[in-house]
Formats: C-alpha cells, structure tokens, sequence
C-alpha cells in the first residue's frame, strides 16, 4: 500500500524532532513543525486507503476530520480526542510563522503525537495490513 509505506517514511523521519532541544533555531523549528505536519497528512491517507480497501464507503471523499472519526468506529485508533487536537495542530500549522504556535506543535508532538503515530503504525501491522 503506498500511502502506507509513506506514512512509514514520513514517521521515520519525525524520529529526529528527538534530536533537537529548545531554544530551537528558527530554520530547526520550521523544519520540525514541516515534518510533523508531512506526518500528518501521510498517516490520515494511509489510514484512509486502509478504510477503502477494507470496505468502509464513508471515507471515499472524507476530509481529514471524516476520516479521523469513521477510523476510531472501526476501531484503528483508540483516542479520537488526541487525533482530532493533533489536526487542529496540523491546521494551525498555516501560522507556525507565529514561534508560540510552532513550539506548541513541536512540544506536543514530542510528548503525545509522535508516540500516536508510533501507536497507529504498530496496529496498521499487526490488524490492518495483511
């Protein structure tokens, strides 16, 4: 599934938001807050591919937010909540030219979204992906 092996491309390469300590360096911080954002949207396709090509119709002309809440129905993700704040940070990520904004993208993704990822790529294998 190519949308798949994005996201598993995209999550690699948010490994090394890790590397970095605060006070982030300006070209750092708008280089982490775009691969948080290229996370983002290569995990809510794959997701969407998954749902189509397992039968879910909903999901067909979904938005981000329609897939979000027709993948935690079908249970491949556990906290739509988390999800859903995780796609208000990818929205916001317009106005990541505001520092405040970016440094709450990257914090929050070193703290819960990039361990979200990890936890979807894990069940995509294990109960998705055949």
């Amino acid at each position: 599934m190519k949308k798949y092996e994005n996201f598993e491309s995209a999550l690699k390469n948010l490994e090394d938001i890790h590397k970095y300590k605060e006070p982030y360096e300006n070209v750092v911080l708008t280089g982490l807050v775009a691969l948080y954002k290229i996370c983002f949207e290569q995990s809510w396709k794959a997701m969407k591919e998954i749902l189509e090509a397992n039968g879910y119709d909903e999901s067909k002309t979904g938005s981000p937010r329609q897939v979000l809440k027709t993948v935690y129905k079908a249970g491949m993700i556990e906290d739509e909540e988390k999800w859903l704040d995780a796609l208000v940070s990818r929205n916001n990520v317009a106005h990541a030219y505001k520092k405040e904004i970016a440094l709450d993208i990257v914090r929050k993704t070193k703290s819960e979204y990039y361990d979200m990822f990890v936890q979807l790529r894990n069940t995509l294998e294990t109960s998705w992906i055949t």
